[in-house]
């Protein structure tokens, strides 16, 4: 199976050093991104799996790279990297950006972090999986309608 590609989002150069220390053994490829613009110059090159992003970073924040991200490309899995937890703000974010999961920092990379990335990987994976086998299926049904 093809490696998957995580970009992982925050204004926070420490925590960027820290997420690329903790999933350098992990099987996938990263990219980093210090802003939402950058980030979305990523995207613009890269065929992205998965997107972790902080929400409250200055410009562009987290909830608005989502929605674009959304929009544009819409098979990627969206998950929020945060330590801003208020209940608005994460109702907005679930419901505007349609996120797959929401870890809060601090996150302990073990028990939470690298099990939501596979997690997200995996569903990646099965949604993809399962557009190509709706689309056989059509071609199944097209080619028994011409008979």
């Amino acid at each position: 199976m093809e490696t998957r590609t995580i970009l992982l989002v925050d204004d926070e150069e420490r925590i960027l050093s820290s997420l690329k220390r903790g999933l350098m053994d992990e099987p996938y490829n990263l990219l980093f991104a210090d802003s939402g613009k950058k980030a979305m110059e990523i995207l613009e090159h890269n065929e992205v799996h998965v997107i972790v992003t902080d929400m409250r970073m200055p410009e562009m924040s987290g909830l608005q790279l989502l929605k674009i991200v959304k929009v544009k490309y819409p098979n990627i899995v969206r998950l929020v990297l945060s330590g801003y937890t208020q209940v608005g703000t994460l109702l907005k974010a679930i419901n505007q950006g349609e996120i797959f999961k929401f870890i809060t920092k601090p996150w302990k990379l073990e028990e939470d972090f690298k099990g939501v990335i596979a997690q997200a990987v995996d569903y990646y994976n099965l949604h993809i999986e399962r557009d190509q086998l709706a689309k056989e299926l059509e071609a199944l049904k097209a080619a028994a309608a011409v008979k």
